[in-house]
């Protein structure tokens, strides 16, 4: 059985993109999951579970980014983490 990738394209809520405590938040949270996480920006695709690679998409507030999951609880981690991401997360 191969498992099934997940989309989204979602809109960076955060006041401060995601920068620092944003993505900290996030990556935190993405952790929780066992779903491989990827965020894409342009062209750059990250680990969404690496605070350093999130960091280095220098997402803004309003950027439009792409979030990925793979994995048996995929669905339960795009849902949580676009809304996550859509919030202002600080």
């Amino acid at each position: 059985m191969s498992e099934q990738i997940i989309e989204r394209m979602v809109t960076v809520g955060s006041a401060s993109g995601l920068h620092a405590r944003p993505a900290a938040v996030f990556v935190q949270r993405a952790k929780s999951f066992q779903s491989e996480i990827s965020l894409a920006k342009n062209e750059k695709s990250v680990n969404g579970k690496s605070l350093l690679s999130v960091l280095t998409l220098g997402a803004e507030q309003g950027d439009q980014i792409t979030l990925s999951a793979s994995g048996e609880d995929a669905e339960a981690a795009i849902s949580a983490l676009a809304a996550l991401l859509e919030d202002n997360l600080g």
